[in-house]
């Protein structure tokens, strides 16, 4: 029983071909999403979510009782009905646009000569992790670089996509050669690629009285505990506030997302809009640095709860910029980011043992007629 139980441990490998060339692939790993904007769906989806010990760090017995006999009878239903206002025809806006994200930065990174696989997955959903490492696998991957989309490290997001990715390794024989991307929240392309994004809409709708830039919020007890994502999103808005040269009067960074009652990191998105248009801001516009990808949190938490709190307190125009998306400046960045975790990796087609003789006697005939 002992040795069928160990047998039973790892999962079978693909089958090999001798002479079968290695292969390098890029994981774009983003947070996930439901299968559909429906309680179901919702109900499968924040069952998985909400069950990551790094996205809730609460005792494991009392969070059950309270996540399956309170928030998923109660939760799903409301969740649906926001993912339904901001549904899109080819489906969840945040695995449309990570999807066009893999698929365009394969075309970048070709066309620069590297010879990879670029595929997506979601922590939470489908394509899952494993799923897709099992794919890769399968087609010959031998080097892989993992790549959150999150641009500042969290333990609630890019630990648990590690944590994804290290359960598939411990069940797998042949473990491919694995490389993680930490973080990018002070790239130089990631910085350039959001103020263009931002300049290209104050060409279409002139600057703002306030430019407020909001980040998903986590526990604040987190930064106690050594998480860096606070002052990872205040060192990216001060980039972008300086690459775009802002003073420090017209730029306001928040978190938003709360969930629970416990304390979260301030100041809250909301609540600030509220208090800048009470106060007499007229004009602002909102962006989500932290996103890389359009949202239930973007379109539907900013672009309409937010909205709708900013211009019921007395201002008069808010608008918000969208994500990085599939933008070339976006896909430009990170193609780079990814070029530098690759090096060392051989990406590119290895050249021809007969073409490379060929030049080799022809530089030694040179050489000794010289």
């Amino acid at each position: 029983m002992g040795g069928r139980e160990y047998r039973m441990r790892f999962r079978p490998e693909p089958p090999y071909t001798h002479g079968q060339p290695p292969r390098t692939a890029v994981l774009l790993c983003n947070l996930g999403t439901p299968e559909a904007p429906t309680a179901s769906a919702l109900r499968r989806y924040l069952a998985q979510f909400l069950a990551d010990p790094r996205v809730v760090e609460i005792p494991k017995p009392i969070w059950w009782l309270i996540l399956h006999g309170i928030i998923l009878r109660v939760r799903p239903k409301k969740s649906a009905a926001k993912y339904a206002s901001i549904w899109m025809p080819e489906g969840s806006p945040l695995k449309v646009w990570t999807e066009r994200q893999a698929t365009k930065l394969s075309g970048w990174l070709g066309e620069r000569g590297h010879q990879l696989t670029v595929r997506y997955a979601m922590r939470y959903g489908n394509p899952s992790v494993a799923a897709e490492l099992d794919r890769l696998k399968a087609e010959g991957a031998t080097r892989i670089l993992i790549l959150p989309a999150y641009p500042q490290y969290s333990g609630t997001t890019t630990a648990s996509v590690f944590d994804a990715v290290y359960a598939w390794a411990a069940r797998t024989r042949n473990i491919p050669e694995l490389r993680f991307v930490n973080r990018y929240h002070d790239d130089p392309g990631y910085i350039a690629a959001l103020a263009q994004r931002i300049r290209a809409h104050w060409q279409s709708h002139g600057q703002p009285d306030k430019l407020v830039m909001s980040f998903h919020g986590v526990p604040a007890r987190t930064l106690q505990l050594g998480d860096p994502y606070h002052c990872e999103c205040h060192k990216t808005a001060r980039l972008l506030a300086t690459e775009l040269g802002l003073e420090a009067s017209q730029w306001q960074l928040t978190f938003q997302s709360r969930f629970g009652k416990a304390k979260w990191l301030e100041p809250y998105t909301e609540p600030t809009l509220v208090a800048l248009a009470q106060s007499g801001v007229k004009h602002v516009q909102v962006v989500c640095p932290g996103f890389t990808s359009d949202c239930l949190e973007t379109l539907e938490e900013i672009n309409q709860e937010a909205r709708e709190a900013f211009l019921h307190a007395g201002g008069q125009t808010f608008e918000y910029i969208p994500c990085l998306n599939d933008s070339d400046a976006w896909i430009t960045a990170l193609a780079d980011l990814a070029e530098r975790h690759l090096t060392g990796w051989p990406t590119r087609e290895l050249p021809d043992p007969a073409a490379l003789a060929a030049q080799r006697a022809a530089a030694l005939a040179l050489g000794a007629k010289q």
